[in-house]
């Protein structure tokens, strides 16, 4: 859970960034575990894809019901290859055990961003990038949807433009794998996700304290 005086310290401290650093050890997670990622990232597009074919009617709605806990998993997953935990395939679906904070934080921040495009556009581009960490703090602080949008939102402007360049990078990063016959989006995808999770890592330093109770940060420092 969150310690409230290193969240206050950390929130009101100057906070650096480091997009390479994020990057490369992104890559060093999805390396530890290549073929579980790649094996759950082609899952999710047989999820994400297949009802828009078959259940054309449902298939936001299934897109909102599953698609949170299906991203979570990505997270819960980089964060044991991180603690160096040993990983099987069915961890992958860890996700649906926050089922409701997930979904609810991932609706609501998804509300309020098309509320800013609607508004300005830049709003909603603000908003979305600053939203970036809402889960993660969900999954690993155990915070609420609301605390975790707010410290996800405050720790991120402090770097938000270095921020949205690493963001627009992963975009470039997973463009090139598309046009690879999209074969090499099987590696950028999850890479995607583990690069995030090393930012978000990165990002929240001591932030989050041990407990038993559930998943925490662990940088390789500490372990």
């Amino acid at each position: 859970m969150i310690d409230p005086r290193k969240a206050e310290r950390l929130l009101n401290s100057p906070v650096h960034f480091d997009i390479d650093q994020a990057l490369k050890r992104g890559w060093e997670l999805f390396k530890a575990q290549p073929l579980i990622l790649i094996m759950y990232f082609l899952l999710i597009m047989v999820v994400s894809v297949g009802p828009a074919f078959y259940l054309e009617d449902f298939s936001t709605i299934i897109s909102l019901l599953i698609g949170p806990p299906l991203t979570a998993g990505f997270y819960l997953l980089a964060n044991k290859i991180s603690r160096g935990e040993q990983v099987e395939f069915k961890d992958c679906f860890d996700g649906f055990k926050f089922w409701l904070p997930v979904v609810g934080v991932n609706i609501i921040t998804g509300i309020i961003t098309v509320l800013g495009v609607i508004a300005l556009i830049i709003p909603g581009i603000y908003l979305g990038v600053a939203y970036t960490f809402a889960m993660p703090f969900v999954l690993f602080a155990g915070t609420d949807f609301w605390t975790s949008m707010e410290l996800s939102r405050k720790l991120i402007t402090k770097i938000w433009w270095r921020f949205f360049a690493f963001l627009i990078l992963i975009f470039l990063i997973n463009m090139v794998g598309i046009l690879c016959l999209g074969v090499g989006f099987l590696v950028s995808g999850p890479f995607s996700y583990m690069a995030i999770y090393a930012a978000f890592e990165e990002l929240t330093g001591d932030l989050l304290v041990e407990d038993d109770a559930g998943p925490t940060i662990t940088h390789e420092s500490e372990a």
